[in-house]
């Protein structure tokens, strides 16, 4: 039970990395192989009708649509409508 008292709070190696580390593998992957080329690559394969490259490409030319969640189900369980017992305060927002 005293193992549990470490979980919250300020972690080693926890949150996001530094900057200069981001920076430095970009640098290590552009040396590997240039961005144009990298295009270059995937227009290729998206002329070739690749459909994972097809998404890829509009992905990043376009940005990924919009996610939406249906907030009005409906969940009955043996004639239980649980949307009868927890109303919820939509004025809120």
């Amino acid at each position: 039970m005293e193992e549990n008292k470490k979980n919250g709070g300020k972690r080693e190696g926890a949150g996001r990395k530094p900057k200069i580390d981001e920076i430095t593998l970009i640098e290590s992957m552009d040396a590997v192989l240039v961005p144009k080329e990298a295009w270059e690559k995937l227009a290729v394969k998206v002329k070739e009708n690749d459909v994972q490259a097809i998404k890829t490409w509009l992905s990043y030319r376009y940005g990924m649509p919009k996610q939406t969640v249906d907030n009005n189900t409906n969940v009955t369980v043996n004639d239980f409508n649980l949307k009868e017992v927890i109303k919820f305060d939509n004025t809120k927002q």
